[in-house]
């Protein structure tokens, strides 16, 4: 595999000059959950209390939302975190967007969305989402579209510094990390590798057959 990487240390490497733009770019991986159970909980309660929700609509809408987040997570993570930079400045802002990340793969302080980040991209999809749906639709949707993104913050921690037995987390880890350090072009998704089937970009498939 060739070492398409700076260092493999769980140590920090400094981003900014300035130390109050630093202590913004680094998060424990725990903070999501201290962030968005309580706004999972808060939303799941609104679709089911106010919204009076039939329980089965409710596990249809949730499952809908976490569908979704599937493909934002694989639409983000291969459009948006992997653009080509053009320029100087463009190549910065790639690097703070994703090209740290690949450069310090195991920093345990940069796998997960930090605040200031993840809530701003939170509150511009809970908007975006209240285009299309009512209120209550709103909530049940949201809910698991958010559930979606604390499962593949969590999954990204647990892939990069965890050693697993069962395959289906071998199997994932096995992709995310091919995405790592032998194809970065390959396997965009990290909680799934749904849409890197669906898209042809899926590390771990079989070399195709030139045989009749």
């Amino acid at each position: 595999m060739p070492k398409n990487y700076v260092s493999n240390s769980t140590e920090s490497s400094r981003m900014f000059k300035s130390s109050f733009l630093e202590a913004f770019s680094k998060v424990h991986y725990s903070v999501p959950l201290f962030i968005f159970v309580p706004v999972i909980t808060y939303f799941s309660w609104k679709a089911l209390g106010p919204g009076a929700m039939a329980w089965y609509t409710f596990v249809g809408v949730v499952f809908a939302g976490l569908f979704f987040w599937t493909f934002t997570e694989y639409f983000m993570h291969r459009f948006v975190f992997h653009f080509t930079p053009r320029g100087k400045l463009m190549e910065r802002i790639h690097f703070i967007f994703h090209g740290v990340h690949h450069d310090y793969p195991n920093d345990a302080k940069r796998l997960v969305m930090p605040p200031s980040v993840s809530i701003p991209l939170a509150t511009g999809f809970y908007f975006l989402f209240t285009v299309f749906l009512s209120e209550y639709y709103v909530a049940a949707f949201y809910s698991g579209f958010m559930a979606g993104y604390l499962f593949y913050d969590m999954s990204h921690y647990a892939l990069h510094h965890a050693n697993f037995k069962s395959a289906f987390w071998k199997k994932l880890k096995k992709h995310h990390m091919q995405h790592h350090y032998s194809d970065a072009s390959k396997g965009y998704g990290v909680s799934s590798d749904i849409w890197d089937r669906v898209f042809d970009s899926n590390a771990n498939r079989a070399p195709k057959s030139n045989s009749i």
